[in-house]
This record gives C-alpha cells, structure tokens and sequence, in this order.
C-alpha cells in the first residue's frame, strides 16, 4: 500500500514566524498609521518578540495584524479602541484568541477580507522590492527541504497561507518546485473539506493517509467528521503549539504525536 502525506505548511515545513510578524508590522502601519506615529524600533521589536510567543493562536495570516494591534494597545492605554486589551496578558491571549477575536473585530470594525487582502499587498511589495530580505526572514526546519526532494510517498500540501508565498518559499529556500495542483492554500476551503476532497480523488485510492498538523483545533475538527476516520494524525511538536496542547494531544487517542527527526524519516 502506498502513503499519502497531507501537510500543514507554517509550523510543519517552515518556519515564518519572523516574516509574518515583520509582515503584519508593516501592514499595521499602513491599516493604522496614526496609532504607530508614538512607535519606535525598540517597541516594534518588543512587539515581535511577543508574537513568536502568541503565534500557536493563528490559524489564518491576516490574524498577526490583529495581535500586532492588540499588543500595541496592551502596552499603550492611551490609543485602547477595545476593552479586550484592558488586563490582558499574552497567556490570556493564547487562551482566550478564539473569543477575543471576534470582539476586537468589531469594536476596530474591520473586515476579514480586506484585512487578507492587505497583509497579501503588503508580502507581494516586500518580495517585489528586497527577495532577500523576504527570503531571509523565513527557515525551513532542519531536514524538512531534504524530506521533501527525496520523499517515496505521495504528498500534498495544505496551508491557510496563500500559495503563492509558499510556493516561493519552497522554491527559493528549499530548492523544491511543487506541484501547484497538489497545492491546497488559502481560499481553497476548509482544511477538513480539503481532506474530503484528497480522498475521494481516483488516483488517491488504497494510499494509507497522513495528515501533519501543528494545531491541536485544526487535528479536533477533523476528529469530528466520521468520513475522515481513516487519516492518521499527527502534531508536531516543533511547530506553533504550546506544552499544554501537546499535553491535551496526547490524550487523544486519535492524534499521535511526532518529533521532527521522525517526521523527516517517515517523509524519507
């Protein structure tokens, strides 16, 4: 029987976290400009260091621009357009993001689709005008690049991220063209749907299926959808999780956790 691989992109082959931080930055400064006027480089740095800490909470790219927000108005009272931030710690953020979310929203008024569509802008003028430096803020995890070029089983990639970026990613860094059809990135639906779709492909019948995955929810919903029940799951531990959701994790028999060693030799 032959493998089949679906794999989650940020926290599973790359790590970008520092792009997408430095990204959602600059894309706050254009969305608020009048909020950063009082914001030097030694705050805007606090500010990134805080969002590798609160990245497991992002499941979509134009998140970071709310948290870069959030954070501001966490260290400045005077700007707070939201009592969300009022008290707030990073771990309240990184227990509460799915309620706090939704109440920033609409206390900013702000709108998922523009606020995708600038982050997009905003990493399309970055990569138009310094590659490098765009490249540079990005690493792919140790062995992943080489996983990938030399894998025997079949694999997909499937990624809130848009594909574009990733597929620059993986091209640059990595040295791997992908095949864009096997490239499920943003807009392309629900990452349980898209499971749905891989498996009902012809060409995907008989494949023993895997699905990797840094976030603990993403693994939960697809736990719940009975017509998934033949994928094995797998958290990685070297992704954008916390201690307690690898904890959590462990006690579901569904989920196995998998070390970043392991998942280089199972890719291989």
């Amino acid at each position: 029987m032959g493998e089949l691989y679906a794999l989650d992109f940020d926290g599973v082959l790359c790590d970008s976290c520092g792009e997408s931080s430095l990204s959602a930055v600059k894309a706050a400064k254009v969305r608020w400009p009048s909020l950063f006027e009082q914001v030097d480089s030694a705050l805007e740095d606090w500010i990134v260091e805080q969002m590798y800490i609160v990245r497991p909470v992002v499941e979509t790219g134009y998140e970071n621009l709310l948290l870069v927000r959030l954070l501001l108005e966490m260290k400045i009272p005077a700007i707070r357009k939201s009592s969300a931030a009022e008290g707030l710690t990073v771990e309240g953020i990184l227990d509460n993001w799915s309620k706090i979310k939704p109440v920033i929203m609409e206390a900013w008024n702000e709108n998922r689709d523009d606020l995708i569509n600038l982050f997009g802008e905003v990493r399309d003028k970055w990569l138009e005008t310094d590659l490098n430096s765009w490249i540079g803020a990005n690493r792919f995890y140790p062995g992943v690049p080489e996983a990938l070029k030399f894998a025997s089983s079949k694999l997909y990639i499937v990624t809130t991220k848009q594909s574009r970026f990733a597929s620059a990613l993986l091209r640059e860094i990595a040295g791997v063209n992908f095949p864009p059809e096997r490239m499920y990135g943003l807009g392309t639906g629900p990452k349980v749907e898209v499971l749905k779709q891989l498996q009902r492909k012809p060409e995907n019948q008989g494949l023993k299926m895997h699905f990797v995955e840094d976030r603990l929810a993403t693994l939960k919903n697809v736990i719940k959808e009975p017509e998934l029940d033949g994928w094995n799951l797998y958290l990685g531990d070297w992704g954008y999780n916390t201690g307690k959701e690898r904890a959590e994790a462990a006690s579901i028999p569904r989920i196995h956790i998998l070390e970043l060693s392991d998942f280089s030799k199972k890719m291989k």
